[in-house]
């Protein structure tokens, strides 16, 4: 078997893993673990070892300080639910970047290669075949030459599908490591697809993984590689090892341990995704994770929508001993973003030797494992500190500095950003993969359309900037191809973007009003879109002329004589109407414009009004996307006035967040009709209940896990200005409601995940949708319990009135 690598192009004239001026000489093995680790992989996977030169050794005959500088490397990655081919390529652009600003180690996300979201694909043997697949091609374009790589990927091993970091230098898989905690909660059902890794006993040896033997063995001569929860101690005593994502979250996770047994590199690649104010807890763990055990952290995540509803929202970052020195964009619209960070290991073992409490439990922690390195896999050869590569004059320069104290400022968007942000990422990713021409959004002037077509100005911003940064570059070859264009153009505005992209058409009846009308128009000539507006009674008339034929009856409104039935019927069939109208014009507007391809429909009901079912089926909340069926109505309005007042020219977002909200699908009361809305049909009156205390309910339901009676209990106390009885009766009215309603939620159309209380029934909050509505035992008990209350309270009323 050979002794090194097959041949390729290399930088120096060095040894292919390591060596070089100034290098330690290899470490010693200095337990049985660590030395069947090294021999499994110095015989078993044939990995050269490192000489020292003669001019490596001091004066006096010494050998020289091993360096403690290490540079490495971390990134977001855009990828996509099987896109093989296109994944590969932003792996391989992301490792080109590592290196050329002189990096010795990249981390990429979770299952990077085959794209976290594949679901229930993970069960198809393709998969796990393309995957290898990939590796291999990773090989053969020298994507790991000099460089030590962590991807993420799944393998099959022993028959059981495991969820994997395979880490690998030189063209040789170094080590697999299986996910041991598994994330099965909200949206990830990874139990679904894997199983968490269990760790043999002591005593029975290393495992091993067979790789396929094509190209492994057959051109890099490497039948086998370690498999297990080891961690990698390098010949220039750096020391490397994995976490993967939910570890992080878990009570006992994984850094600690290593951290304990001296770790001091430790990565997570990561497929998380964003959830509104869901950031800052996320760092924060990382940074008391060093702050606590000290260490270098490594986090690497995908950013965008790999093919669901969920956006992934980057974020990448590398922190050190409680600092952050370095983090990459929450939201872009660029595929790959790679950050780098120089850091000294000293400063990590000074950190650590200088808490006691810490070497207390690392020397526990030692005595109960039989040593430090029972867990290590010692690399003979393989190095990452700076002074053991040799670089080109240019990757020294671009190679970052050390920070040698304090850090960076932590960089969290606040609540309004994320909600017009996180979604135009992902309807860009949406847009550009579907192969559509645009959008088509029905904008009624009310404040959740007017949110949609605001976010889709957002998202123009952001193409048209980094088109216009690089003409050249991903992002300006996908807005030409999205608009239709010829290179080398790139749009001068966003607005002239959206006017190629999107399209908006007020839909109004004879119960629209003129102030939704004007601000309709106007917000439609703020973000530059194609805007239209019609009337759709003629056809409203026509259907219920055919039904008057039918039957021989005239249904009436409310206010008109009518009766309820009557009156829900005439309002939804207006609702209806609106999104038949919103496919045809969606297939036919591009013809009519003289060019080719189909729009996207957008949907724009919000989270609230989905979990209280205040929506027509099949109506404008039917769609192809729906962007802001994930946030709440507070949030949306927030963000409305955030944009009016950082983005120019949308003073009118401000107008429409100060509107009360309405459904304009009743006859107009002059009477009851106010300035603001423009008609006397409100949706909170209609509703029966606030916005605000929707959010609340919704809150409790889902984050908080509470049934009726948890729910009134906890309500009672936070709502203590409320006598007993006004509690309950609010909320056995939404019970009612949510659950008369719940049938609505298995049409819903697909929305971007942003709020933890979403009731979206396909993956994230899964129940019954044929309800009890009487909620018999639950009311009743809440019934017993407010009678109780009432004598509470008025024999507290009795003693204030003697005291008085």
């Amino acid at each position: 078997m050979p002794s090194t690598p097959t041949p390729r192009p290399t930088r120096s004239p060095r040894s292919s893993l390591g060596g070089g001026v100034g290098c330690a000489p290899p470490l010693p093995l200095l337990s049985p673990g660590a030395a069947a680790a090294a021999a499994a992989v110095s015989h078993s996977h044939s990995l050269p070892s490192a000489t020292i030169s003669a001019q490596s050794a001091a004066p006096l005959g010494l050998p020289l300080p091993t360096s403690s500088l290490v540079t490495l490397a971390t990134c977001n990655l855009n990828q996509w639910a099987l896109d093989f081919e296109g994944n590969f390529q932003r792996i391989l652009r992301s490792c080109q970047v590592a290196k050329s600003r002189g990096a010795t180690y990249r981390l990429g996300p979770e299952l990077e290669i085959c794209g976290y979201g594949c679901e229930d694909h993970f069960l198809e043997m393709d998969t796990f075949r393309h995957g290898w697949e990939t590796l291999a091609k990773l090989f053969a374009s020298g994507a790991t030459d000099d460089l030590m790589c962590d991807f993420g990927m799944p393998v099959l091993h022993g028959g059981v599908r495991y969820n994997c970091r395979v880490i690998c230098k030189d063209r040789r898989v170094l080590l697999v490591r299986p996910k041991c905690a598994l994330a099965d909660n909200g949206n990830y059902r990874e139990g679904r697809y894997f199983t968490a890794y269990r760790a043999p006993a002591k005593g029975s040896g290393m495992e091993t993984i067979l790789l396929p033997r094509e190209p492994f063995f057959t051109e890099y001569h490497q039948r086998s590689a370690p498999f297990g929860l080891h961690h990698l101690q390098c010949s220039d005593s750096a020391t490397l090892g994995c976490e993967s994502c939910e570890e992080l979250w878990t009570p006992q996770s994984t850094h600690i341990s290593l951290s304990l047994r001296g770790v001091e590199i430790l990565s997570n690649g990561s497929g998380s995704h964003h959830e509104l104010r869901k950031l800052q807890t996320r760092m924060e763990l990382m940074i008391n994770a060093t702050r606590k055990c000290g260490g270098v952290y490594l986090y690497a995540n995908q950013r965008g929508c790999d093919g669901g509803r969920t956006y992934y929202d980057g974020c990448a970052m590398i922190v050190v001993n409680g600092r952050i020195v370095a983090q990459a964009r929450q939201f872009d619209v660029r595929e790959v973003e790679v950050v780098c960070a120089t850091v000294d290991l000293e400063d990590v073992r000074s950190y650590r030797a200088s808490n006691p409490a810490f070497g207390i439990q690392a020397a526990r922690s030692a005595s109960e494992e039989g040593g430090t390195s029972a867990w290590a896999l010692s690399l003979e050869g393989v190095t990452l500190t700076n002074d053991c590569q040799k670089w080109s004059p240019e990757v020294e320069r671009q190679r970052p500095k050390v920070m040698t104290e304090g850090g960076l400022e932590l960089r969290v968007p606040t609540p309004e950003e994320e909600c017009c942000l996180g979604p135009a990422c992902w309807m860009w990713d949406f847009l550009r993969r579907s192969g559509a021409a645009g959008f088509f959004l029905p904008l009624s002037g009310g404040a959740d359309s007017s949110s949609v077509a605001a976010i889709v100005a957002v998202m123009c911003t952001l193409v048209t900037k980094a088109s216009r940064e690089d003409p050249d570059g991903d992002v300006a070859k996908e807005c030409r191809r999205v608009c239709r264009k010829d290179d080398p153009w790139v749009p001068s505005s966003p607005q002239e973007m959206a006017n190629c992209i999107l399209h908006t058409t007020f839909m109004g009846t004879e119960n629209s009003s003129e102030v939704t009308l004007s601000r309709a128009k106007r917000l439609g000539e703020a973000v530059g879109s194609y805007h239209q507006s019609i009337k759709i009674d003629l056809v409203v008339e026509a259907i219920l002329k055919v039904f008057q034929i039918t039957t021989g009856r005239v249904p009436k409104f409310s206010s008109r004589g009518g009766t309820t039935a009557e009156d829900l019927a005439l309002q939804n069939i207006q609702a209806r109407i609106r999104m038949v109208m919103a496919y045809l014009f969606a297939q036919l507007l591009p013809w009519v414009r003289g060019r080719s391809g189909f729009l996207l429909v957008l949907g724009s009901a919000n989270v609230d009004e989905g979990l209280r079912g205040y929506m027509t089926k099949y109506d404008c909340s039917s769609a192809d996307i729906n962007p802001i069926g994930g946030i709440s109505k507070q949030d949306l309005k927030r963000m409305l006035i955030h944009i009016s007042s950082e983005y120019p020219g949308f003073g009118v977002l401000a107008e429409i967040a100060n509107a009360p909200p309405t459904a304009e699908l009743r006859p107009i009361d002059s009477a009851a009709a106010t300035a603001e809305a423009g008609h006397s049909q409100t949706d909170e009156e209609d509703m029966g209940m606030t916005y605000e205390e929707l959010g609340y309910f919704g809150r409790l339901r889902k984050i908080s896990r509470c049934g009726p009676v948890s729910m009134f209990n906890k309500l009672l106390i936070m709502w203590s200005h409320l006598p007993s009885s006004e509690v309950a009766a609010k909320v056995k009215r939404f019970f009612y409601y949510y659950s008369v309603n719940r049938h609505k939620m298995t049409t819903i159309t697909p929305s971007y995940h942003a709020e933890a209380y979403s009731p979206d029934d396909n993956r994230f909050d899964l129940r019954q949708f044929l309800y009890n509505t009487r909620w018999t035992r639950q009311f009743a008990v809440i019934d017993e319990m407010v009678a109780r209350n009432v004598e509470v309270e008025d024999t507290a009323v009795l003693d204030k009135d003697k005291n008085d």
